[in-house]
């Protein structure tokens, strides 16, 4: 049992696994192998997070700022690698599994769950609906365009007062023709 991991663009998920001390490690799954981690999955977001210079509860913060209030955001693990991890439960649930939406080749249902097929030929099964699943999939990846994108391409924000949420829109350069 390793004490301690930071995720790689190499991580598929990762899952809570309780010891035989009834002690929260983490089974991380990635494309080479499974690794158990003497640590809980939110304690490895917060060590990868803070290896480049932030902290999970800022990656938080900032998820909300950008995606609206919403409820389980994605979270940016490392924006040089453009690793970004979604919950399939809330961040405090210990039964949450943390996924890469970028190591996912597709999703489909099975018996009123999700099955997840991953680009190297490994499946899960996620306890939650498909559509639901797809949902926070489509989130996440929507999540890493805006956030990989803004050092490229900038963009403004316009903050809705009524709804307190941020509204993205491209700068656009207007020729007049005389």
């Amino acid at each position: 049992m390793e004490k301690f991991h930071i995720i790689k663009p190499s991580f598929m998920y990762m899952e809570g696994h309780v010891d035989r001390n009834a002690m929260l490690c983490s089974k991380v799954t990635q494309t080479d192998g499974i690794i158990l981690v003497d640590k809980s999955p939110v304690k490895i977001l917060d060590d990868s997070i803070r290896c480049i210079g932030f902290n999970l509860k800022g990656a938080l913060e900032t998820s909300k700022w950008i995606m609206g209030d919403s409820y389980m955001c994605p979270i940016m693990v490392n924006p040089i690698l453009r690793i970004v991890v979604f919950p399939t439960k809330s961040i405090k649930n210990e039964d949450s599994i943390w996924l890469n939406p970028n190591q996912i080749l597709r999703t489909s249902s099975y018996f009123n769950k999700t099955r997840v097929e991953f680009k190297n030929g490994h499946t899960l099964i996620v306890p939650c609906r498909l559509s639901a699943f797809n949902t926070k999939l489509q989130t996440a990846e929507q999540f890493r365009r805006i956030t990989c994108g803004m050092g490229r391409d900038p963009l403004c924000f316009v903050l809705e007062p009524k709804r307190n949420r941020i509204q993205l829109g491209r700068k656009r350069q207007e020729k007049r023709s005389n």
